[in-house]
């Protein structure tokens, strides 16, 4: 008895033994700064930006303009993910595109925001081998993968937003 309420507990929960846990291949890829250098490649960039978050938001595109692109939502007690993407100047010149995504369930968000994140990451590179992106597409720049942005945000486990 004791055995099947339990099986029924990790089912509810999601999974006893992978409940917020973040595989670190993962959770690198969702940390790394996004960082273009380049007009040409900030351009490029924010485009697929646009794409990934059309592509993958339950909600509508509330705004879109040349420094942040919002969804609607989170709706209350429901597990899709809200997102909020920005673009911010840094001093040299270059750009920060930051990412933010929440859901409002107490289950946890679907799909996972880390998840999320590090495919958002890959695309918009171009490191995704279906994103469908042209081959003239310019190279990732060379940020170190450990290294953080100020003011860029990132989802925790729970869905909730967290500044880097």
């Amino acid at each position: 008895m004791k055995r099947g309420l339990l099986a029924i507990l990790c089912v509810l929960a999601a999974g006893c033994s992978t409940r917020g846990q973040v595989n670190p291949d993962v959770m690198q890829t969702a940390t790394a700064p996004l960082t273009c250098t380049t007009k040409a490649e900030c351009d490029t960039w924010w485009q697929r930006a646009k794409t990934w978050v059309t592509d993958h938001s339950r909600y509508d595109v509330t705004i879109s303009t040349d420094s942040l692109i919002q969804t609607a939502g989170p709706d209350g007690g429901r597990r899709a993910l809200a997102y909020q993407i920005t673009k911010t100047g840094n001093n040299d010149g270059s750009f920060t595109i930051g990412f933010s995504a929440h859901c409002d369930s107490s289950l946890g968000c679907k799909p996972n925001p880390w998840e999320a994140g590090a495919d958002f990451k890959q695309f918009v590179r171009g490191g995704n081998a279906n994103d469908n992106v042209p081959a003239h597409a310019p190279a990732p720049s060379a940020a170190h993968p450990t290294d953080t942005m100020p003011g860029q945000t990132m989802p925790s486990p729970t869905g909730e937003p967290v500044s880097q």
